[in-house]
């Protein structure tokens, strides 16, 4: 019999169709490993993705995936039938029925570590003045403000192998908005895939401030103001400087480095339940062999893990580390209270839905199966730099541009995607990898896919196998393979923004 349904857990009450089932049907289950779990006769026809109840379920019980409770049926479920939004709500905003987190702050039991090992991996990087390591060497124009970019983009056209970084921010800011700018900025041009920055601002004052930072890495850096100057003024003193970085940094050679060198984050996107059963787990298999090698490595999302919140705080190292992860987590819940708002008008969004995930909890459980079964070493702020190696949970929104580029500020130089309906991000100065398992959109978006995932889905690979799969496009990706996302010029570049400006 052909298998058609994956489950998580063997006592989870609804398993994934991994591909479309029609009713009538009798359908194979299998679990993620491809252990045989019995059969199942439709009732309903259940696109790829979506989910099937392997239980009679009656109103008001907390139906389990990924070991858990992810949501309250609300209409009578018979085995077979598709369950989704019309059967199954959220229980995260009925605060009388919301699940509240347990932190026991235990360090997290390891998979058993099979597959490819990291410090098998040729790695060539470009060694920084500070030690660390970068796997792209931009030329960076990065204007302050808003009205410098214009000058900015003048440098950059009128130089080969500048970037400019033109954004929306940076006048009239103030307090944390304007600190969080300020330090993405300067984090982007600390970032070791960059080998020199031009600064430009209107003022003078800002220029320098960003300049400085970036000055600390040992890294060429310049300065320059509009005020007193004008665009073409500005826009021939910084040209001359771009040009004399770009001429130096063309003749620098990758070297060979080693693991605990390797520094890089993930975020997931257009999610579907798919990415939640292969392509976010093959992410977390891979961050615990790197965790285990020593790199540094940034997860985060915070507006999307509700509903799983208490299973990244067991796995925090300790309780300080919990607590700080927890008040990052309450204040974001506080602040969506503040406005009045239930999240299901948003998450899951309407894409991810279509995908068939159908509560926040489950995209959550979702989520976090990116982290696998690593500690969290440290809970950090929006674009901070991780203070050693191991797995680092960062305060951030789940908009894809805007994680992947505070990711960028805090000093990942690659990033894992893994996508599920098929999201397009990029990033201009880290090279982003797309991971993912939904055969359809491995189909019709190949071009993004960096990494094909759809054999765990066939059942044709485990785990294990997909790990090495992704390690082997990570490792050429450091060595110089351009990512579907670098090819296609995808250069989202997005601040985050905290509050209106003044």
């Amino acid at each position: 019999m052909l298998h058609g349904i994956i489950i998580h857990e063997t006592h989870d009450d609804v398993g994934v169709a991994v591909r479309d089932l029609h009713a009538g049907e009798e359908v194979g289950i299998v679990t993620l490993e491809g252990m045989a779990a019995g059969a199942i006769t439709m009732i309903d026809d259940v696109l790829l993705g979506h989910k099937v109840a392997m239980t009679d379920m009656p109103v008001g019980h907390k139906l389990m995936k990924y070991g858990r409770p992810i949501g309250q049926v609300v209409q009578a479920t018979s085995k077979g039938s598709h369950v989704h939004i019309h059967n199954l709500k959220t229980m995260r905003w009925s605060l009388e029925e919301a699940v509240a987190p347990v932190i026991t702050s235990k360090p997290a039991e390891r998979l058993t570590l099979g597959g490819r090992k990291p410090e098998d991996m040729q790695l060539l990087g470009y060694r920084r003045e500070n030690g660390r390591y970068g796997i792209r060497n931009h030329v960076l124009i990065l204007p302050v403000d808003d009205i410098s970019n214009a000058a900015a983009e003048g440098v950059s056209y009128l130089i080969k192998g500048t970037m400019a970084l033109p954004h929306p921010y940076g006048r009239l800011q103030f307090g944390e908005d304007l600190e969080l700018t300020f330090r993405t900025l300067a984090g982007v041009g600390r970032n070791p895939n960059v080998a020199a920055v031009v600064v430009i601002a209107i003022e003078p004052k800002w220029a320098q401030r960003i300049a400085d930072s970036i000055a600390e890495t040992g890294k060429p850096v310049a300065a320059f103001s509009i005020e007193r100057h004008g665009d073409l003024k500005t826009i021939e003193m910084a040209a001359r400087k771009a040009q004399e970085f770009v001429q130096w940094a063309g003749e620098l050679q990758r070297e060979p480095f080693g693991v605990k060198d390797l520094w890089m984050s993930t975020k997931c996107g257009e999610s579907d339940t798919t990415s939640g059963l292969a392509s976010n787990p093959t992410v977390g298999r891979v961050f615990e062999r790197l965790a285990e090698a020593g790199s540094t490595l940034i997860f985060g999302e915070t507006t999307e893990v509700t509903g799983g919140e208490d299973v990244i705080a067991s796995q925090c190292v300790s309780q300080e580390v919990a607590d700080r992860f927890m008040k990052f987590f309450n204040d974001y819940q506080d602040l969506v209270k503040s406005k009045g708002v239930d999240l299901m008008g948003s998450q899951p969004t309407e894409g991810n839905i279509r995908g068939g995930l159908t509560t926040i909890e489950e995209k959550a459980m979702g989520n976090i199966q990116k982290m696998g079964r690593c500690k969290v070493v440290d809970a950090i702020d929006m674009a901070e730099e991780p203070k050693g190696p191991g797995l680092h949970f960062m305060d951030s929104s789940s908009a894809a541009a805007e994680m992947v580029t505070l990711c960028a500020a805090a000093g990942s130089v690659v990033h894992f995607f893994p996508t599920g309906q098929g999201n397009v991000i990029g990033n201009p100065i880290v090279p982003v990898i797309k991971l993912s398992a939904n055969p359809l959109t491995v189909a019709t978006m190949s071009e993004h896919i960096d990494v094909d995932l759809t054999g765990l889905l066939r059942i044709e690979m485990n785990l294990d196998q997909a790990a090495d799969k992704a390690m082997d496009v990570l490792e050429r990706t450091i060595r110089g393979r351009l990512t579907g996302a670098e090819a296609l010029r995808h250069n989202e570049f997005v601040l985050t923004k905290l509050y209106e400006s003044a």
